[in-house]
């Protein structure tokens, strides 16, 4: 006797199932059940990863694709899909009814139910007697034939009354009755999150729930034993029945999908026209005549693209980098595109292929029966006009991004587990402050030293309430930027539902199960670099007349003033070489050209720390030791980094080559890394890798050290394409950085929010680059910061509390010459912009100082015509004799404008008496190596990567530069409230000097904020 389960719920069915898809599969083979069907409320978001886990481990489980709908408060129906076409009209019927809603709701219509024409049908009675006979008597007028009454035991008080009624309804209605567990946990044990989950979906702690939790654990997936005991036997036979009937598997959709036409003209074929494409691209990428190699590698990417008939994929990338062209939204291919010279020529990616090792079998491959994947990165700023233009050209039934599943983590898993469990509100945001993630001591041990009693019941019941939370789906968003495109409708392939952002709409499955099921996808992202490149192009256009894009700064000769400036780390707002790892790797590495850059933008990751690369890379690139290869097959692959295995493309050829691992075992370890942490199949791979690597003659210890890479990788690491790709961005900004510190630091002001630093910082760093920077001014400056003379006018948008209609108010008088009347502005400003204006100091061109703004802002006599004519007099009447100190005009600035102009805060102390023995950040250089140091800075960064062990880098600012510390997780942990808190901080430790990198190992953290109490300044902490 087997069983086919036809009612289960996973957690995506957001806080009711407490198991995930591939936990409720492989308990139910495990059970010896003949089928289980996923069937999460109005959603199929949970069934390709069961589908997936059923395929690769080779469960013996038939998986039935369904979903639970309600209608009103007393109809609940399951709909399965016998067949494709039943599949297309459940994902028709999901979309609809959540269309009509905002996201995370549905309303099933009537109508829809009317027009069910194909899918299986199983009704849920409500317990009531009229609703039921009127619901068994509409349901049995249209769907008798394929429609069941599904019967529930869940060992309820009253229990047998329910089941006389459902029984009596399939005779009265003469509807089949069949078994249905009603499963929303693969295992009992699962109760107490259950139980939780709930809570946290009513806004309830738990206590206060009463009989709306399950008084027991019976809606779990049950041994058939005990099913035989519950349900008649003639019910679970119909269950096999029904599943008999359900034969659509979603590897079916692979050969269903069609990619959208109409790209290609008439006349040609797809392939044809590529061709004509890429030739066209190519004489405009080489304009002196391409090379019998470059043209040998086009020709075999042509070949293999045309035969896997991917041609409308390409072409709709480049269909989308023409728009961004006419539109002048500046953009960059990134990722595998790199590893394709057909993109370079359709200039999808600036990536010349001469400059880099091309691995085109890493991008498209018959043996991996993948679809390509290309991401182009589009200016953030105006990606969304990109994102539009493909709703407008496929229309939302044809396209739409793909979702991301947004999981618990620690923080949202205390607060919420933390909130059901009855724990204060307050309470819990004072732990959750006390929590540093990058810690090595667990956080309960944490949130002991913070007050919390783990002895405790309910202590002991929150720590394993959110140990189990953590990585649980709590909902769908919308992905970066992947757009699935189909050439018919997308219900036919996957439910959509509307995003949270208005005219966005998203699929229910995420990027990883799209690459399950072999579907395209388009990558449209966005990038903040690329926004500040493009308005530093315009101003440089604008001031200098000299038009510039990137490509032609990366055709110029490589300027060795540029890499002398990176060489130093000077490189504050630089793209990818400006964080305090990069900072500290650059003077060691010393990149001089474009493939070092490549290298440096790569090799601060997990992958090649992990797999003790770097020291090995470092010496032999600065000639200390000799290029070294473990054996000649792997020079071709370990030629370019001197015999270390630097990049991603690397690990997968070492595997190849020196492990013996077949194109489509290599594939699937690179799937493992890019997916490791969610799957932790990456340790799946080590033994067949290192047998692999003895049995060629391979040393242990470097067969050891490759698979430590492997995880890295699998952490965060970097092909050699993407870091190609992000090394031209690099180069760029550092040109633009060096060549046009005024434009380039402007048009990174007017792109924020991006990057490491704030406009304090970037400010504060152009100034020591000779840039001479204007206060905001309501007469001159505009919304966006601007260059004014030699100068840099900073504008109204770093103006706190100023509303954008504010800000346009005063644009207008600007234009209309009248700004230079106070009353005018009085009258047109309300008070909330009057006094963000005063505050900010804007409006010192009126008054001495801003307080005096303030008060003469505070009149509004003048408001009236009457008393117009007496502005003058009432502004003389006015002065206050009070002047501000220079204290209150820092903090006023701080609160303000988030920067000073005229005062840094550890300048201003130090000038009061403060700090006498903390050195400067400009005297460090000075300093005698593995001294005892004082210093003394403001906090702007506290940075503490996977691969530091604990380490955890603080960026201190003080009025000179920047200060570079170090600090253990001891230290970090003994003075906790110092590490955490301070915004002024002095740190007493040993001064540290190497190959140019200077900093700080701390020992004593002392906080000085109450120096400042009110100083609002704020610092970027463990990004």
């Amino acid at each position: 006797m087997s069983y086919a389960e036809l009612f289960c719920q996973s957690n995506f069915s957001f806080l009711h199932g407490a198991s995930q898809p591939e936990e409720l599969v492989r308990r139910a083979a495990f059970l010896g059940y003949q089928a289980l069907a996923i069937t999460d409320e109005c959603s199929v978001a949970g069934v390709v990863r069961a589908h997936s886990c059923i395929e690769q481990e080779g469960l013996t489980l038939q998986l039935i694709i369904g979903s639970l709908f309600r209608y009103g408060d007393d109809l609940q129906l399951l709909l399965l899909c016998p067949n494709h076409a039943a599949y297309g009209e459940l994902c028709r019927i999901i979309s609809n009814a959540r269309a009509r809603s905002e996201k995370g709701q549905y309303q099933l219509d009537l109508w829809e139910l009317r027009k069910l024409q194909h899918c299986l049908i199983i009704w849920l009675p409500c317990g009531t007697a009229a609703s039921d006979d009127y619901w068994g008597k509409w349901l049995s007028q249209r769907y008798l034939g394929r429609l069941w009454l599904g019967l529930q035991r869940h060992l309820h008080s009253g229990e047998h009354h329910y089941r006389q009624h459902c029984e009596q309804l399939g005779e009265q209605w003469q509807i089949p009755i069949c078994a249905c567990g009603g499963v929303l946990m693969h295992s009992p044990e699962r109760q107490n999150l259950q139980q939780l989950l709930s809570a946290i979906r009513l806004g309830k702690p738990i206590a206060q729930l009463g009989r709306g939790l399950s008084s027991n654990k019976e809606a779990c997936l049950r041994s058939i034993d005990k099913l035989l005991s519950l349900f008649p036997e003639p019910y679970l036979l119909e269950s096999l029945n029904i599943a008999a009937r359900c034969q659509f598997n979603l590897g079916e959709l692979k050969s269903l999908y069609q990619y959208p036409a109409e790209l290609v003209p008439k006349d040609q074929s797809p392939g044809d026209y590529l061709r004509q494409l890429v030739k066209g691209g190519c004489q405009k990428r080489f304009p002196n005549g391409v090379s019998a190699e470059v043209q040998a590698i086009i020709n075999k990417e042509l070949k293999l693209i045309i035969e896997e008939k991917y041609e409308y994929f390409f072409l709709t990338i480049y269909d989308l980098v023409q728009f961004a062209q006419r539109n002048n939204i500046l953009y960059q291919g990134r990722g595998s595109a790199a590893n394709s010279v057909v993109c370079y020529c359709l200039e999808i990616t600036a990536v010349n292929p001469e400059k880099i090792s091309v691995l085109f079998e890493r991008f498209i491959s018959k043996e991996r029966k993948e679809p390509p994947d290309i991401d182009v990165d589009f200016e953030s700023q105006r990606r969304e006009e990109v994102i539009q233009y493909i709703y407008q050209k496929y229309g939302r039934q044809r396209a739409a991004l793909a979702a991301t599943v947004i999981t618990y983590r620690l923080r949202s898993a205390l607060r919420e587990a933390g909130k059901a469990l009855g724990f204060a509100e307050s309470q819990m945001d004072f732990f959750i402050k006390q929590i540093n993630r990058r810690s090595p001591v667990p956080w309960p041990e944490q949130l002991q030293g913070a007050g919390l009693d783990l002895n405790s019941h309910q202590s002991q019941l929150l720590v394993n309430m959110v140990e189990q939370l953590r990585g649980f789906p709590r909902h769908l968003s919308q992905h970066v930027g992947g757009f699935v495109i189909t050439s018919g409708p997308l219900y036919q392939l996957v439910p959509t539902e509307n995003a949270a952002m208005p005219e966005r709409t998203v699929i229910q499955w995420d990027k990883d199960d799209l690459e399950t099921l072999g579907l395209f996808k388009v990558d449209v992202l966005s990038l903040g670099m690329l926004s500040a490149i493009r308005r530093s192009f315009a101003l440089i256009e604008n001031r200098h007349r000299r038009l510039l894009s990137i490509a032609q700064i990366g055709a110029l000769p490589e300027d060795p003033d540029v890499y002398r400036m990176i060489q130093a780390a000077d490189t504050v707002g630089v793209f990818q070489i400006e964080s305090r790892a990069q900072m500290s790797m650059l003077p060691r590495l010393k990149p001089a050209c474009y493939y070092d850059l490549v290298v440096e933008i790569a090799i601060v990751r997990p992958g090649p720390i992990q797999g003790e690369m770097v020291h090995p890379y470092l010496k032999r690139r600065n000639g200390e030791e000799a290029a070294d290869y473990p054996s000649e097959d792997l020079r071709p692959v370990l030629k370019r980094t001197y015999g270390v295995p630097i990049f991603q493309e690397q690990v997968i050829q070492i595997a190849m080559v020196a492990a013996g691992f077949s194109g489509g075992q290599a594939d699937q370890l690179r799937r493992a890394m890019a997916s490791w942490k969610k799957t932790g199949q990456l340790h799946g791979f080590r033994q067949k890798l290192i047998d692999g690597m003895l049995k060629k003659g391979y040393q242990r210890d470097y067969a050891e050290r490759i698979f430590a890479q492997i995880l890295g990788f699998g952490d965060y690491g970097f092909p050699e394409s993407h870091s190609a790709s992000f090394a031209i961005l690099a180069y760029v900004s550092a040109w633009l950085k060096y060549h046009y510190p005024l434009e380039f630091c402007c048009a990174l002001l007017n792109s924020q929010p991006m990057g490491f630093y704030s406009p304090a910082q970037l400010i504060n760093d152009a100034r020591r680059h000779g840039v001479k920077v204007l206060p905001v001014c309501v007469k001159h400056s505009r919304w966006d910061h601007r260059p004014e003379a030699d100068s840099l006018r900073l504008g109204l948008r770093l103006v706190k509390g100023l509303s954008q209609a504010g800000a346009d108010t005063i644009a207008a008088l600007q234009t209309s010459d009248q700004i230079e009347q106070f009353g005018k502005l009085q009258q047109q400003l309300n008070r909330r912009d009057l006094e963000a204006l005063a505050s900010a100091n804007a409006l010192g061109v009126f008054a001495g100082n801003r307080f005096q703004a303030r008060w003469r802002s505070a009149e509004r006599e003048c408001e009236l015509p009457l008393f117009a004519e007496l502005e003058t007099k009432q502004s003389e009447q006015s002065q206050l004799p009070y002047c501000p100190s220079d204290a209150d005009n820092l903090l006023e600035d701080y609160a303000s404008l988030g920067l000073s102009l005229d005062h840094h805060p550890i300048g201003l102390l130090r000038a009061q008496g403060h700090f006498g023995r903390c050195a400067s950040s400009n005297q460090l250089a000075d300093k005698r190596n593995n001294s005892l140091i004082r210093v003394v800075g403001l906090v702007t960064g506290r940075q503490s990567p996977g691969t530091a062990s604990g380490v955890t880098f603080i960026t201190l600012d003080d009025e000179h530069g920047q200060t570079n510390i170090i600090t253990w997780a001891a230290t970090a942990q003994a003075q906790q409230q110092a590490f955490l808190r301070a915004k002024i901080l002095e740190v007493r430790g040993v001064l540290e000097k190497a190959n140019g990198v200077v900093h700080v190992v701390a020992g004593k953290l002392i906080d000085h904020s109450q120096l400042l109490e009110s100083l609002q300044a704020g610092s970027r902490d463990f990004h």
